[in-house]
């Protein structure tokens, strides 16, 4: 399994607990918001070595836009959700290197 890989499955499992109601919105505040610049550089590494991979890179990039307005109530929840979706889809699917190499 290539690191992108493990990335997207970490990154969307933190995305998965910070959009559960009331328990995700309590993380944020009581970290005063750090949980989002901590989320944005993950999915900046993982954008990085999934591009790296020729992975799909539409969770990390939909995390890097949550991570910039999961501060908005009811927004950032339902943001927080797609997100954690679109990573373990993602991370599902076969890098194009990995195919590649394969064949």
């Amino acid at each position: 399994m290539s690191t992108s890989k493990i990335m997207k499955w970490i990154t969307g499992s933190l995305e998965a607990v910070l959009g559960i109601p009331f328990l995700g919105g309590a993380i944020i505040l009581g970290f005063s918001w750090t949980p989002l610049l901590i989320m944005l550089g993950l999915h900046i590494v993982t954008l990085v070595l999934t591009k790296k991979d020729g992975g799909a890179s539409a969770g990390s990039i939909v995390g890097i836009i949550t991570s910039c307005i999961g501060w908005i109530p009811i927004v950032g929840m339902m943001m927080h959700i797609i997100t954690a979706l679109l990573l373990f889809v993602n991370a599902l699917q076969s890098d194009r290197r990995s195919v590649a190499n394969q064949s």
